[in-house]
């Protein structure tokens, strides 16, 4: 397998480095229905992956790579609750968390009757807060997959009418409370503090302040998403308030768990249903579709040619819809920390690049910030355009004016502009022959930029849950096609054990220890600029 895996890897870096690889106009001048053979449907997404440089020759070859790493046997070992988050001994089953009941068991555990135990619990819950009618407001306190998922998810479906405001609190700057706190009713607000161990310091130390704010006689109003039953019973959390999950749901894709309460008392019942069914959907077609027809697969194969293939180190998330707006730092979550990794699954260095930077911002802001980089820096960046027909709002001629922009983006990476179009420009502009030539390298455009445009008819909450669990999977055949355990996180826990040593060390009086130079005179200067 290693031996065949290896010469499917050179077949694809022979590909990268033939002349012309990285253009895409000689594509679709060579091939007038190039736009339909790369463009694929699963659920209610439409996926245009014709504005990359992947040919029928590179595709063929990546399948066959995919083949080789085994991804779909990985993919059906992660089902089938096998413990394939290798260096944390765990099975990874957070598709469990938006399938049917008995559908998926890892060991002697039904995983679906723990899930769906769960669930009825939160479902009771919301329809009880909802026939008492007391609170206008929740507050999620949590930190990483606790945070960006359900914040996510809360801003792209949440209308006016809807149960409740939903408010997040995850940085520890007491800043962050402060400037929250004054639009809340302590009377009115349910206090969610999510934390899975329920000693992430941050979340504690934040948890802290909203039980000093709600006093003594609302612990009531406290709830847990924690499997840590001790820790919830000494905080004051009542014991029929606590809403676990499992340690094979992983932060970075906890949004379906008890961790998306936020996003059930918010929105609804039913609107946090339809967003479970979505997402299973997508995991219906991932774990049915064969190789050339997998979306997620056909994505990440996407990206296997951009970072290693091309070179290419960074992505753009894109997403014309204000209501996606928190999408990309959930995604920068979802794939940095699972594929920012050195070594593989069985410790040895990686031999090829692997997860590569993910930023973005909704669309006509990103076009007013960064996109300069994207059209004319000097290394391409790969851009994911998310485009929705059909708004939720009576404001035509924006919604217009938004898709015209996503659509002229995209076709502004790929076809750039050459020496004789922006000469005829400036020419036609009544620009003498010498300002011509002084401008014409700085309005040159090059071109061959890749985009893929993912296109809905409505932001539903099902369509957002499919789009959603189509990166968590994209993450996944990642994983399998580069080796590496996508599912834990060592390289947030060194930070996490220096800053618990440094604490002590700001307080008033506190005896140094012993830091690089560096750090020891930051300790100092601030220290002195405290008055410690």
């Amino acid at each position: 397998m290693a031996g065949s895996a290896d010469r499917d890897w050179d077949a694809v870096t022979a590909l990268a480095r033939m002349p012309g690889a990285a253009a895409i106009r000689p594509l679709f001048d060579a091939d007038p229905d190039r736009a339909g053979r790369f463009t694929h449907t699963a659920c209610d997404l439409r996926v245009d992956l014709s504005k990359t440089s992947v040919t029928d020759a590179v595709r063929d070859a990546l399948l066959a790579l995919a083949r080789a790493r085994g991804v779909l046997a990985a993919r059906d070992a992660m089902a089938e609750g096998e413990r394939v988050n290798a260096t944390e001994d765990r099975a990874v089953l957070h598709m469990a968390l938006r399938g049917p009941r008995g559908a998926f068991r890892t060991g002697e555990e039904d995983a679906s009757a723990a899930v769906h135990g769960t669930l009825d619990a939160m479902r009771a819950f919301c329809t009880r807060i909802r026939a008492e009618g007391r609170f206008t407001d929740v507050v999620n306190v949590g930190i990483g997959g606790s945070d960006l998922g359900p914040q996510m998810a809360v801003r792209a479906l949440w209308r006016e009418g809807m149960p409740m405001r939903a408010h997040f609190l995850s940085n520890v700057d007491g800043h962050a409370w402060e400037a929250m706190r004054h639009r809340l009713d302590p009377a009115r607000t349910l206090v969610l503090v999510a934390s899975k161990t329920f000693t992430t310091a941050e979340t504690m130390a934040n948890a802290h302040l909203l039980r000093d704010w709600l006093g003594e006689s609302r612990r009531n109003q406290l709830v847990a998403l924690s499997t840590n039953l001790k820790a919830t019973a000494a905080f004051g959390v009542p014991g029929d308030q606590v809403f676990g999950f499992k340690d094979w749901v992983g932060g970075r894709f906890s949004l379906w768990s008890a961790v998306g309460l936020s996003i059930a008392l918010a929105c609804g019942w039913d609107v946090f249903a339809e967003l479970l069914a979505g997402a299973r959907s997508m995991d219906e077609h991932f774990l049915s579709a064969r190789e050339e027809e997998s979306l997620p697969l056909l994505m990440a194969l996407t990206e296997v040619w951009h970072v290693n293939g091309l070179g290419y180190p960074t992505r753009a998330v894109l997403p014309y819809d204000e209501r996606l707006a928190r999408l990309p730092a959930h995604l920068q979550q979802v794939e940095m920390e699972s594929l920012g990794k050195r070594v593989t699954m069985d410790g040895a260095p990686v031999a090829r690049a692997t997860g590569p930077v993910v930023f973005g911002e909704p669309g006509t802001n990103a076009q007013h910030s960064f996109m300069q980089l994207l059209h004319q820096g000097t290394t391409p960046v790969p851009a994911d355009i998310l485009l929705v027909a059909r708004p939720d709002h009576g404001f035509e001629e924006n919604h217009r004016q938004l898709l015209a922009n996503g659509l002229a983006q995209a076709e502004a990476l790929l076809r750039g502009r050459d020496a004789e179009e922006v000469r005829a420009e400036m020419e036609a502009a009544g620009m003498d022959a010498a300002r011509v030539a002084a401008l014409l390298p700085h309005r040159l455009f090059p071109g061959d930029r890749p985009s893929t445009t993912i296109l809905v008819e409505r932001l539903t909450p099902a369509v957002l849950g499919q789009i959603v669990a189509l990166y968590e999977h994209k993450v996944f055949c990642l994983g399998a096609l580069w080796g590496v355990d996508a599912f834990d996180q060592w390289g947030v826990e060194l930070g996490k054990q220096l800053a618990g040593a440094i604490l002590p060390e700001l307080s008033p009086g506190a005896e140094p220890r012993e830091h690089d130079g560096s750090t020891a005179a930051l300790i100092a200067a601030i220290q002195r600029l405290r008055g410690g």
